[in-house]
């Protein structure tokens, strides 16, 4: 299934659905940024997905990372909520969901990159070459909201 986001757009879909879901920010040893690139849009994101009954929040963060990139973490803080109505996702069976994604900063604990179902690349990316990457506005604010490490939290 493919997804198109719509942000600050007045020919967007209005919203049908919300979903509780989770993204990560998520730095090597280096400095580096652990990125995957979607199989739904073909664009650059942190990793993250939707939480399913019986998980808390950051077991959510730590599955989502597992399951796309191979790399097992730990989730270390809050970065933001991120729930903007203007930022709609359609998916070709005809769900509209509004943003809704609390986004997480985690380590690294171990494991090997590896791409899944929802990952045709998963690497890690030097700061310095994050600009020229094709990415959702919203990603890049979550990743700049991350890598300035603010006192409270974001909130939309």
């Amino acid at each position: 299934m493919s997804r198109k986001d719509f942000y600050n757009d007045p020919g967007a879909p209005v919203a049908n659905s919300i979903t509780v879901a989770v993204s990560v920010v998520i730095q090597n040893k280096t400095g580096e940024l652990l990125l995957i690139r979607r199989t739904d849009n073909n664009l650059y994101s942190i990793p993250g997905g939707g939480q399913e009954v019986g998980e808390s929040l950051a077991q959510t963060a730590v599955r989502e990372v597992r399951e796309e990139t191979g790399i097992t973490v730990r989730v270390v803080g809050v970065i933001g909520v991120y729930s903007d109505p203007k930022h709609v996702i359609a998916y070709t069976d005809g769900e509209v969901k509004q943003e809704f994604s609390i986004c997480f900063r985690a380590e690294p604990i171990s494991g090997t990159l590896q791409t899944s179902s929802e990952s045709s690349e998963v690497q890690w990316i030097s700061l310095k070459d994050l600009r020229g990457l094709d990415m959702h506005p919203s990603i890049r604010l979550r990743i700049d909201h991350g890598l300035t490490r603010q006192e409270a939290a974001y909130f939309s």
